[in-house]
């Protein structure tokens, strides 16, 4: 098979994945994953785990490393310190110790089933003290979950995580050497490392800076992002020729260019090259995946998984009780924590390749790594019932929560619900108090919280996308709810609420541009105001006062536009440099200039409305320039030049009509 053949189905078969498990909801990554199961030469066997696509796929995780050590900064860490070097760290240890001795003990039990050496039971307590990162947060973040105490906990413990890959990545290698050189050559990556880490780390972080200020004086985007590819892979280069791995170097690259002014570019820049090289390790991961051996030995992928599961669950809520937490936030981390993560299939992907584990023991690990994430998003969504069913006083504490909510609003009538109380929500209460409106926001923040109230801010601790919550804010006593977060299914599920208990309540919604601006006023929206439509709308106005507008006109032009209702700016002339150009729903703008011999000439636009159906017709230039309100008995001339606003389908209907008839 070419190698263009070989690429067409990778690329084939990652499309088909990708598209089924999004639509089931499933994290993308178990679709490379299943697929390369499927196409691999243990079952249809369309292509093999070539050499040439395996080198390619390592790049992926290269640019995995370099995203984490763009991740990486000091005052990051310094603000979760106490989550990432106390609850991480604890859980990565301990989970390694008791890993390695329960290896021990199942080879002395069941010496038939599981036989492997020291060597290879060190690395595997590395595998499997990984979680999930790309898993865990897509889901919390989906569960505005991401600002809750259990929330920065995960973070916390995934964080560390993250941070102890680098010495396991030295570590395993030195593992593969032979007994009598181990310690030697354990000693001497160690060394390789801390010397690398050193001399790029003291001088590396002024000398990166100063270079991508170089390029980027150059203003060329494809120069930025070759100098940002000969970075990466020239350090990931340099690593490897010391001996240690590719990902050390990338995430040594990650972390000088976190420190310099670049980052947030060259996150945007990396993303296509992460996203793609990483499917394809994936893919190969799944391609490893031997059924026949699974099948053979599942008594023993259910004993792994089974093992890994309740071992990781019981150890992270000890953990987290311990380190002071409430029972029913302990038990959320542990149960969002129990999957094996995208690190520990680069850990076993380097413990078989350096030949400490072999394939009939390979197999059974990968499965029962496999078959955990694909539990994880079935046991978060079920995370609070398991809660509340085993943890008692989880209920007494949801009500406590409820109470103070309801005490909080109790005697209240007509104020105004924030749901959520960041930058935007803590502007609209200064204005509410200004005009003596009651206002009661609601934020998942504990420590804006308490600062607020501390200040004397009418605001309590509560998840507004909950109905309880939201009916114990007063509900149905409100004059308005107003959503302030950037999260659309968030706001979906507070308009879903809403529209279902409270009908007559008007609601509006903060966005960041219009893009699910029908999708929102469909569900229950009373108004939604797109970030970027009030941004142009005052870009707007100052350009006109600065060039010599009137005060009085701008601010007169500015609020037509507005008591417009949008109508303008909601939607947006087509180009080719646009971002989901796709999506046929998406409203757009249309100019559409008549020629001479068009169907529509000498006729009244009245008489062509009825054939335009949903499209709107918001302004007519002639060709003088004279630019004219559309109305009904407007005759239509030679050289008009007509804006037409809706989605494609429609305006290519009416294009049609207009021109044909």
């Amino acid at each position: 098979m070419s190698g263009l053949e070989l690429t067409l189905i990778y690329l084939l078969a990652a499309v088909l994945g990708v598209v089924v498990f999004r639509s089931l909801r499933l994290p993308p990554m178990l679709g490379y994953l299943a697929v390369g199961v499927l196409i691999g030469p243990n079952a249809l066997a369309l292509a093999q785990n070539s050499e040439d696509i395996s080198h390619l796929a390592e790049f992926g995780v290269v640019f995995l490393m370099f995203a984490i050590g763009l991740e990486f900064n000091l005052p990051r860490l310094r603000a979760m310190r106490r989550h990432v070097f106390g609850l991480g760290l604890l859980q990565v240890l301990l989970t390694m110790m008791l890993t390695m001795a329960g290896a021990h003990v199942l080879q002395l039990l069941f010496p038939a089933l599981w036989s492997i050496s020291w060597q290879a039971g060190l690395a595997l307590a590395g595998v499997m003290a990984m979680s999930s990162t790309a898993i865990v947060v897509k889901l919390m973040a989906d569960r505005l979950e991401l600002e809750s105490e259990h929330g920065k906990r995960v973070m916390g413990i995934l964080l560390f995580q993250d941070l102890a890959v680098v010495p396991l990545l030295v570590l395993i290698p030195a593992l593969g050497s032979p007994a009598q050189e181990m310690f030697q050559a354990l000693g001497l990556a160690l060394v390789k490392a801390v010397a690398l880490l050193a001399l790029l780390l003291m001088g590396g972080q002024r000398i990166m800076r100063r270079w991508l200020t170089l390029v980027a004086r150059h203003k060329n985007n494809e120069l930025f992002m070759l100098n940002l590819l000969l970075i990466t892979l020239g350090l990931a280069w340099l690593t490897e020729l010391a001996g240690l791995s590719l990902a050390l170097g990338a995430f040594v690259a990650g972390m000088l260019i976190a420190e310099t002014e670049y980052k947030h570019q060259v996150e945007s820049d990396i993303r296509p090259f992460h996203d793609v090289l990483l499917g394809l390790f994936f893919i190969t991961i799944g391609m490893l995946l031997d059924w026949t051996i699974v099948w053979q030995r599942w008594p023993l992928v259910f004993t792994l998984l089974a093992c890994s599961l309740l071992l990781k669950l019981v150890l992270i809520t000890v953990l987290t009780r311990a380190l002071g937490a409430g029972m029913g936030v302990a038990l959320r981390t542990g149960l969002y924590l129990t999957q094996a993560g995208e690190f520990g299939f680069v850990l076993l992907t380097q413990t078989y390749q350096r030949g400490l584990i072999e394939a009939d023991m390979l197999n059974p690990v990968l499965a029962s790594m496999v078959l955990s994430m694909l539990a994880t998003p079935f046991i978060i969504m079920y995370s609070n019932r398991i809660v509340l069913r085993l943890v008692s006083s989880e209920w007494l504490q949801q009500s406590l929560q409820m109470t103070t909510i309801a005490r909080q609003s109790i005697g209240t009538s007509g104020h105004v619900i924030i749901c959520g109380y960041g930058r935007c929500g803590q502007n609209l209460a200064r204005m509410l108090e200004v005009e003596k409106i009651p206002y009661l926001a609601l934020d998942l923040d504990p420590d804006r919280v308490r600062q607020a109230v501390a200040a004397g801010n009418s605001v309590v601790y509560g998840d507004a996308a909950r109905l309880q919550a939201l009916m114990a804010a007063g509900l149905a006593r409100a004059s308005a709810v107003v959503i302030t977060y950037l999260d659309i299914p968030g706001a979906l599920k507070v308009l879903d609420h809403v529209r279902t208990h409270a009908p007559q309540v008007p609601v509006i919604v903060r966005t960041q541009d219009d893009h699910a601006l029908e999708r929102l006023r469909a569900a229950g929206a009373t108004e939604v105001v797109p970030e970027a439509i009030e941004g142009s709308l005052m870009l707007a106005s100052h350009a006109l006062a600065l060039v010599g507008v009137p005060m009085r006109r701008v601010i007169r032009l500015v609020q037509d536009q507005r008591d417009a209702r949008y109508n303008l700016l909601r939607g947006y002339f087509h180009g080719a440099d646009d971002n989901g150009t796709s999506d046929g729903e998406q409203e757009r703008l249309h100019s559409l200039t008549l020629p001479a011999g068009a169907h529509a000439l000498g006729q009244r636009l009245g008489a062509f409305l009825p054939a335009l159906g949903t499209i709107r017709i918001l302004s007519l230039r002639r060709r003088d320039g004279k630019t004219l309100t559309p109305d009904d008995q407007l005759q239509l001339e030679d050289g008009d030049t007509l804006v037409l606003s809706g989605q494609a389908e429609a305006l290519a209907r009416a294009e049609e009509a207009l021109l044909r008839g």
